[in-house]
């Protein structure tokens, strides 16, 4: 049986949140298996809190240069990933995008040939990258009588898209406009579509887990199959409720009283979304320390979700009830370490909460 505070310091020690290492930033992407990135930034602060001496100029350069892009993968959404990683995902995970496509826009788009849809989309994408909303907006042009923003979300789906530098380059801005996976990486898409090694390479990183967990994380279904396929070279141990947990043989599994540093997420991290049963990470009530009038990113204290932060200029705003004097002192100073990255022009003001009881 592995209880909670177990499999909370397994999850840490495989996000390499126990302690930061020496590791290329694509590396690190590679292990993560992509890093949600649909606010342009995530991806530089998800891998400053891993890596020691990391430098955003690094990543920057990568997405510049197409070694590595953003594109839509697990559960639909944005992801960072290496160019190597794009063209053997995207085939794993395209049910996913089709199927959530299908779910929410078929209605919207019946007696659309999707053939058609799809061949569309690739020729104006190649005339000139649009943005999202001018996609849609040239697609509708073809079905008028058509939603743009069904035709644009089902396109998405339909055609590996990416979306280009300056969009994701530290220090520079711009829309997402999009290209073709085939015109900006000179390669198609392709591989075996079996999910096989994506379970491997997400047990590698976020186990152990349920077939729930990795049905969760990736959007994909029906992994029992899968799991079954690979069992023999699986471990398999029961969490504290009997569900079963599988597990890589060699995973790494740390004594549950190893310190856990405090660490300061991005907003979008997988190591939150990455499980079914997140309990391991994120106590009760913790979705309370959030709020509908800013926009507040994860604070990890000891390992578990404790806190929220949001960055106003040079000021970094904690909210973080119930710490102790030690890891108020903990998360001030790994505040100060973070503006010194986001802000390094100003002097870091670190402004937590007052504490409660």
């Amino acid at each position: 049986m592995i209880d909670d505070r177990s499999l909370n310091r397994a999850l840490l020690a495989r996000q390499h949140l126990l302690a930061r290492v020496s590791l290329p930033p694509l590396a690190m992407v590679e292990h993560l298996v992509g890093m949600q990135a649909q606010e342009p930034q995530d991806p530089y602060v998800g891998l400053w809190t891993r890596i020691d001496g990391f430098d955003p100029a690094d990543l920057g350069a990568a997405v510049a240069g197409r070694a590595a892009v953003r594109i839509a993968l697990q559960r639909s959404t944005i992801h960072l990933v290496t160019a190597a990683d794009c063209l053997a995902l995207r085939p794993v995970l395209q049910p996913v995008l089709e199927r959530q496509a299908r779910s929410m826009f078929g209605k919207r788009l019946v007696g659309v040939d999707l053939a058609e849809l799809a061949a569309a989309t690739r020729e104006l994408v190649t005339a000139e990258p649009p943005a999202f909303g001018r996609l849609g907006t040239l697609l509708q042009q073809r079905w008028p009588d058509r939603d743009p923003t069904a035709l644009a979300m089902t396109a998405r789906a339909l055609v590996p898209l990416v979306q280009l530098p300056p969009r994701g380059v530290w220090g520079r801005g711009g829309r997402a406009l999009h290209a073709t996976v085939e015109s900006w990486l000179g390669a198609p898409t392709g591989g075996d579509p079996a999910p096989d090694r994506l379970v491997l390479r997400y047990l590698a990183a976020f186990g152990p887990a349920t077939v729930a967990d990795v049905q969760n994380w990736s959007g994909l279904t029906r992994l029992a199959e899968v799991v079954d396929r690979l069992r023999p070279s699986l471990r398999s141990d029961r969490a504290a409720d009997g569900r079963e947990l599988l597990d890589l043989p060699d995973g790494p599994r740390p004594d549950p009283g190893t310190p856990a540093p405090a660490r300061f997420l991005p907003q979008y991290d997988n190591v939150l979304l990455g499980h079914a049963d997140r309990s391991r990470i994120v106590p009760p009530g913790a979705a309370g320390l959030f709020d509908q009038q800013f926009h507040w990113s994860p604070l990890l204290v000891d390992g578990m979700l404790r806190g929220v932060w949001r960055r106003d200029g040079g000021i970094l705003h904690v909210r973080a009830p119930r710490l102790s004097a030690a890891e108020r002192d903990e998360v001030t100073a790994a505040g100060a370490a973070l503006l010194a990255l986001l802000a390094p022009d100003r002097v870091p003001d670190v402004r937590l909460a007052p504490a409660s009881g």
